[in-house]
């Protein structure tokens, strides 16, 4: 069974469009709350990889941080998207960045 709060968090995740990123950080904002790890937490027990695309959150500093498929498959989701990965970054983050209204 999943909480309440997980499946806030997954519902937040899959606003994120297919060419856009977010970050824990903006999830956070858009949750009302306080809580990065909480979330990554959530994310990182993601039951659902197709329907929660929970490979597009990304670190703060345009990293693309960790997956439960691997940073490999993830680095290949996001750029199969259209989002350009170089050294573990993401190019051009801030055009990128999909933000929640607070």
């Amino acid at each position: 069974m999943v909480s309440e709060f997980a499946e806030s968090v997954y519902k937040l995740v899959s606003k994120v469009p297919a060419g856009y990123v977010t970050t824990y950080k903006e999830l956070v904002i858009g949750l009302g709350g306080s809580g990065y790890r909480a979330v990554g937490r959530v994310l990182n027990s993601n039951p659902n990889l197709v329907s929660v695309p929970c490979h597009r959150v990304v670190c703060s500093d345009a990293s693309i941080g960790g997956y439960v498929g691997g940073v490999r498959s993830k680095e290949t989701l996001l750029q199969s998207e259209g989002v350009e990965v170089v050294s573990g970054k993401i190019v051009e983050f801030e055009k990128r960045l999909w933000k929640f209204k607070k």
